[in-house]
């Protein structure tokens, strides 16, 4: 939700300001792009040379920078809040408070934040007493009418030694509140979807084994696009060397076809969109060796029985879920696919050809159709799969009229 965001961090001066390292590190492993603005006494309580390194951006403290080399800057308040998609104070003391609710402008940061157009949040933090007062509260009151939005103190030991409200929400809080926020009106929030991406590796003996050249690129691909319009993804992910990193993304490793089947099927229930992306191996050897099988005869033969069908099952227990599938076919491609389709139960069939160029196993691109279960089709042209990802859960939102 955060990666590529333009955060500006606003400090004022309390003891808390200390915790604004752990959040513009948080910031910025999330992905975001972090700017500090610290008033004057916040300078006492944590160092710009800190801030600045952590968020890899200068820290500005006032309208004029003066540099040895470049001689006086001006820092252009406005610039800096048409930068940012959303401002964060915090802590904020309650002398800021009362200066935002009152548009007090005696500082960089009062500057900036009344020129600011992105959402405002602020996150108050200081002793129960002052906590508690009535300005306090009118400047709460105040400032959510303007549509701030308010990330409330916690309860615990404060400074003073008092116990109570007053404490700065946790750097993870934060980070959390922004990324409810962000994810909030999104297509997909509040649904959950499973995603199978991979190969299966089915064990012949403890070192030998069969699969197929899936390099789950695809899956991944489509956990990102689900997660991007505000799912929450379970990535079900057989063997691949490929990472993903996002809140939204819940990555389940798995083996074999069996273990897959189980992983599903244990979160299918709850689940709004099952995306079945996975290559899994349709057969698994009858008997797996307990050791290693020792070369002898010119011949080995193995015999193999049928893995269980994951998508088949899904359709079979169907009851509100929204189901995707795909068809690799070599040929009769719509015609296998609409077999599939109906077969299955699903809602959707993702058919790609090995016989396009550019499509298939172990490529960063991809050339689909999709067909819906009123056998309506729609092609589309080579594209990388991260773009083949996009039109696919696209698809899924218009379908699913979300």
């Amino acid at each position: 939700m955060l990666g590529g965001k333009n955060i500006l961090l606003g400090i004022t001066g309390g003891i808390a300001a200390y915790k604004t390292t752990f959040l513009v590190r948080l910031l910025i492993k999330a992905g975001a792009n972090v700017k500090v603005i610290l008033t004057d006494s916040a300078s006492s309580f944590v160092s710009p040379l800190t801030l600045a390194t952590l968020s890899k951006n200068p820290v500005l403290t006032s309208f004029v920078s003066e540099d040895k080399e470049e001689g006086t800057s001006w820092n252009n308040h406005v610039e800096m809040g048409l930068w940012a998609d959303l401002m964060v104070i915090a802590p904020a003391t309650a002398n800021t408070l009362s200066k935002m609710a009152n548009g007090v402008c005696d500082n960089l940061l009062l500057a900036t934040y009344l020129s600011a157009k992105c959402p405002v949040f602020f996150a108050p933090a200081m002793d129960l007493d002052m906590y508690k007062h009535p300005s306090t509260l009118a400047s709460f009151d105040k400032l959510l009418s303007f549509g701030n939005i308010m990330i409330p103190a916690g309860a615990g030991e404060l400074a003073s030694g008092l116990y109570g409200e007053g404490r700065l929400a946790e750097p993870e809080e934060i980070v959390t509140q922004l990324q409810q926020y962000l994810s909030a009106g999104l297509p997909l929030s509040g649904k959950k979807v499973i995603i199978t991406a991979g190969p299966t590796y089915e064990a012949i003996d403890p070192v030998r084994f069969i699969g197929n050249h899936s390099s789950g690129k695809m899956g991944y691909e489509l956990a990102l696009a689900a997660a991007s319009k505000g799912a929450s993804v379970i990535l079900v992910s057989g063997p691949s060397h490929l990472s993903i990193t996002h809140d939204n993304i819940t990555v389940v490793r798995i083996t074999s076809a069996d273990q897959m089947y189980v992983e599903v099927h244990k979160h299918y229930a709850t689940t709004d969109i099952a995306i079945c992306a996975a290559a899994v191996a349709d057969y698994k050897p009858k008997t797996i060796a307990d050791q290693k099988i020792k070369k002898s005869d010119a011949e080995l033969q193995i015999t193999l029985v049928k893995n269980k069908d994951i998508l088949l099952s899904l359709g079979d227990q169907k009851k509100h879920q929204f189901i995707v599938g795909f068809a690799l076919e070599t040929q009769n491609e719509v015609e296998n696919a609409i077999k599939k389709l109906k077969k299955k139960n699903l809602d959707l069939i993702v058919l790609n050809s090995l016989n396009d160029k550019g499509a298939g196993f172990g490529k960063s691109t991809n050339k689909i159709s999709i067909i819906d279960n009123k056998l309506n089709i729609k092609t589309f042209k080579l594209k990388t799969k991260a773009d083949v990802a996009l039109d696919i859960v696209n698809e899924i939102i218009i379908k699913t009229n979300v």
